[in-house]
C-alpha cells in the first residue's frame, strides 16, 4: 500500500481533513505562497479542462460565443449600479498604483508614491459592470439582440477564510452574459442556463441537484431573480454548484444600454448572467471520493483506463508491454483516454494504490500466466471489484464497463441525497437533526427575520424555493406564521 493512502485521514473521522488531504495527496492543488490562492496541478487542470470542454460545447449549442473582457475595472463602473457594488465591495481587491521603484538601499522595489492611479482599478469579482459599459456600443437596435456572450477566467473575491477550491480568492470560472429585447426572452435564457448547469452536473460530473429559485436574501447583488442548482456532499451539507441570474434592465439603466424596439422606440435591454467555477472540482472529490481516494466519472476522468503489466524479466515486460499497447490502441480507436504504465522504476503495487488514489475509473493487469492464456484482470474504481476477462473484445467490454461506472456512481449518489432529504414542520427537531446534515424541506413565511434567525440559531441557511416540489398550505416552524412556500433549508459549504 503507498504511503499517501496509509496517510489519509478517514472521512468518519474527520470529514474535512478528509477534503483538504486528498486535494493534495491526489495531486490536485495546493496552496501557493500568495494569501488565499491556489496552485492548481496538471492533474486537477486536467479534469478542469474536460468540464470546460463538455460545457463550452453545452453553451455554443445555444448559440453563445466566447470573448473576453479586461481583469481590471474602473471603480466608477461599479458604483453605477447601487445593490451590485454593495453585494461585492467587502471583497474588492484594488489596485492603487501602476509603478514600482527601488527603495533608498537598493535592496528591494517600493510602491512608487508618484504613481498613483487617478481612478482605482478593481481587480474583477464578477464582469457585469465592464461587460455592460461595453454593450453600450454593440447595441442600437433589437436587430442586434440577443446578444449571447461568455468568457472563460479568472476572477478575484478577497477571502478570510479558503478552502481548495471550494472558497479562494482567486477562482477560475466562466460567466455568461446576455442581453435581451425582452423580458421573457431573458426570463427564458436564466432558467434555460440552469437547466444546462444541472443537465451537466448529473449526466457528465454524474451529481445529482435540486434545481431552484434563491430567496431574495440569497440573490446575486442586482439580481431580480437567481436560479440555483444546490448539490449535497456525503457530509450531509449543501454545495451551490451553479447559478443563473435574471438582472432585469437594472444594468441596462445603470449603463445606458438602449435599442430601438420593434415599435421604432427606445428601450432598455434586458440582462442575464451565470456561471460555474472551479467550486465544481469540490463537488465532484466530495460527492463520490471515498476512504482509499478520488472516485472519477469516467465522463471527466483524464485517464479512462490504465493497464499495468506485472512481469518477472525484462524479456516478459517488453512481450506484456507490446500486448498491453495493442490493447491500450484498441480502447483509444473508442476514444477511450488510456495510459499504459510500463515504467520498471515504480513497483505494481505502489502504481495500483496510485491510481486508485487518482481515482482512474478502470485498471486493467496482465501478467505472465494471463499472457499465455489470453486473459487480463479488471479493476473497476468505483466498487473495486475485480474479474478476470479474455482479452478477446476487451475494448468493447470496458467501454461498457465505463458507461456502467458512470451510472452507478450517480445512482449511489442519487440515493445517498434522497435518504436525506426530509420533511420537518417542528424547529425544535429541526434544530437538532440538523446538526447531522441533510436538505429539510420546511414551510416558510417569506420573510427575511425568520430566515435570519434560522442562520443565526443554527448555521444553516435557504438554499432555494426547489422545482418540482409540491408547494402545500402550512405553517412556519419558526414564527407560527402561514408559510408562503416550502423550501430547501441545509447548512453549506
Amino acid at each position: 500500500m503507498a504511503k499517501e493512502l496509509k496517510n489519509l485521514t478517514k472521512r468518519s473521522e474527520n470529514y474535512s481533513q478528509w477534503y483538504n488531504e486528498l486535494v493534495v495527496k491526489a495531486d490536485l492543488a495546493e496552496q501557493s505562497d500568495v494569501r488565499g490562492c491556489m496552485v492548481i496541478k496538471p492533474y486537477g487542470y486536467a479534469i478542469w479542462e474536460k468540464m470546460q470542454r463538455k460545457l463550452d460545447d453545452m453553451f455554443k449549442q445555444t448559440g453563445v460565443q466566447n470573448a473576453y473582457f479586461p481583469l481590471l475595472i474602473p471603480k466608477s463602473f461599479l458604483s453605477k449600479e447601487a445593490e451590485h457594488v454593495e453585494g461585492f465591495a467587502k471583497e474588492a481587491a484594488v489596485v492603487t498604483h501602476y509603478r514600482l521603484k527601488t527603495n533608498d538601499t537598493h535592496d528591494g522595489v517600493v510602491v512608487d508614491p508618484a504613481a498613483k492611479l487617478e481612478e482605482e482599478l478593481i481587480i474583477r469579482p464578477t464582469s457585469e459592470t465592464i461587460i455592460w459599459n461595453t454593450f453600450r456600443n454593440w447595441i442600437h437596435s433589437y436587430r442586434d439582440l440577443p446578444l449571447l456572450v461568455n468568457q472563460w477566467c479568472n476572477v478575484m473575491r478577497w477571502e478570510m477564510r479558503t478552502r481548495l477550491f471550494l472558497r479562494t480568492s482567486e477562482f477560475l470560472w466562466q460567466e455568461g452574459h446576455t442581453a435581451h429585447a425582452t423580458r421573457e426572452e431573458a426570463e427564458e435564457r436564466t432558467r434555460q442556463m440552469i437547466k444546462i448547469y444541472a443537465d451537466f452536473a448529473e449526466k457528465v460530473m454524474a451529481v445529482p441537484v435540486v434545481q431552484g429559485v434563491k430567496s431574495e436574501t440569497e440573490r446575486f447583488a442586482g439580481a431580480l431573480d437567481t436560479y440555483t442548482i444546490e448539490a449535497m456532499m456525503q457530509d450531509g451539507k449543501a454545495l451551490q454548484s451553479g447559478t443563473s441570474h435574471f438582472l432585469g434592465q437594472n444594468f441596462g439603466k445603470a449603463f445606458d444600454v438602449q435599442f430601438v424596439n420593434k415599435d421604432n422606440e427606445m428601450e432598455y435591454a434586458w440582462a442575464t448572467s451565470w456561471g460555474v467555477s472551479t467550486r465544481l472540482m469540490g463537488a465532484l472529490i466530495m460527492t463520490h471520493s471515498d476512504d482509499n481516494g478520488l472516485v472519477l466519472p469516467p465522463e471527466l476522468a483524464p485517464t479512462q483506463v490504465v493497464l499495468i503489466p506485472i512481469y518477472k524479466t525484462p524479456e516478459q515486460l517488453a512481450e506484456l508491454s507490446a500486448k498491453l499497447n495493442a490493447i491500450g490502441d484498441e480502447l483509444r480507436q473508442l476514444g477511450i483516454s488510456v495510459k499504459v504504465d510500463d515504467n520498471d522504476q515504480k513497483r505494481p503495487g505502489f502504481k495500483f494504490a496510485d491510481y486508485e488514489l487518482k481515482g482512474v475509473p478502470v485498471r486493467l493487469v496482465m501478467g505472465g500466466r494471463d499472457l499465455e492464456n489470453g486473459t487480463i484482470e479488471v479493476m473497476r474504481r468505483d466498487t473495486l471489484e475485480k474479474e478476470t476477462v479474455s482479452v478477446d473484445g476487451i475494448a468493447a467490454y470496458v467501454k461498457g464497463l465505463l458507461a456502467d461506472i458512470q451510472q452507478n456512481i450517480y445512482e449511489k449518489a442519487l440515493k445517498y441525497r434522497d435518504e436525506h432529504i426530509y420533511e420537518c414542520e417542528n424547529y425544535d427537531e429541526f434544530k437538532e437533526r440538523i446538526k447531522d446534515g441533510g436538505f429539510f424541506l420546511c414551510h416558510w413565511d417569506g420573510t427575511a427575520e425568520t430566515e435570519a434567525q434560522i442562520k443565526e440559531e443554527t448555521q444553516a441557511t435557504i438554499r432555494c424555493v426547489p422545482f418540482g416540489v409540491e408547494q402545500t398550505p402550512g405553517i412556519d416552524m419558526v414564527s407560527g406564521k402561514p408559510a408562503k412556500c416550502r423550501v430547501l433549508i441545509a447548512r453549506s459549504y
